[in-house]
């Protein structure tokens, strides 16, 4: 695996990213992951990132990571969910243009905060092929858009999530149209930790089938 650290244009601003790209011969299926919420901390470090996005290079899946405006050496300053949405959009572009990326299977993974801003992307952008929600903030968020998506997509969530309960999260996942697969990680809360690498493995292996 090797990782490059890149710049991309989002608008009039310059954001930072980091792709991981696999062994071997591509082009390869790609996936982006959008971090936590950037007025609490997230980056593209963050522990969930970071680990879903190993998984998914050692699965043979090219993993990029970005730092939304206003974080780390990315520019620009937090866009109250309007600017990150254009980041998303941004990084799609960007990604479908990287040699060693097969354009025609693009996913997208959101964590948290970064569920709310890349879910509403993927459903709508024909280049996305697959997406996942992990832990998605369900009274923080409009998730409406997944009642008509028709792609397939997987959302998990911790048993003992903070910010959304299980009982809502199940219920929500009920409703959805298929294709779709979903459950709850047992004692996990909202920030995973010590059970990072089930949630990635299981990321991993949805995004193998999927694109």
């Amino acid at each position: 695996m090797k990782e490059e650290r890149i710049k991309f244009p989002s608008g009039n601003i310059t954001l930072e990213g980091i792709v991981g790209v696999p062994q071997g011969e591509g082009p390869f299926p790609a996936v982006i992951v959008c971090h936590p919420h950037p007025l609490y901390g997230g980056d593209m470090y963050n522990n969930v990132v970071s680990t879903v996005c190993a998984a998914l290079v050692q699965a043979s899946l090219v993993a990029f990571r970005f730092n939304f405006r206003g974080v780390g050496g990315s520019g620009g300053r937090y866009g109250d969910g309007v600017g990150e949405q254009e980041d998303v959009r941004s990084a799609i572009s960007h990604v479908a243009t990287l040699e060693y990326v097969d354009s025609g299977r693009i996913g997208l993974a959101g964590y948290s905060a970064g569920a709310g801003f890349g879910v509403p992307n993927a459903c709508m952008d024909e280049r996305v092929k697959a997406l996942c929600a992990i832990s998605p903030p369900l009274s923080m968020f409009d998730f409406g858009c997944l009642g008509d998506c028709t792609k397939p997509k997987l959302l998990l969530c911790g048993s003992r999530d903070d910010f959304t309960p299980v009982e809502r999260f199940l219920e929500f996942c009920e409703g959805l149209p298929e294709p779709k697969e979903y459950g709850t990680v047992e004692g996990a809360d909202h920030f995973w930790w010590g059970h990072e690498s089930a949630l990635a493995d299981r990321v991993a292996a949805f995004f193998t089938g999927a694109l």
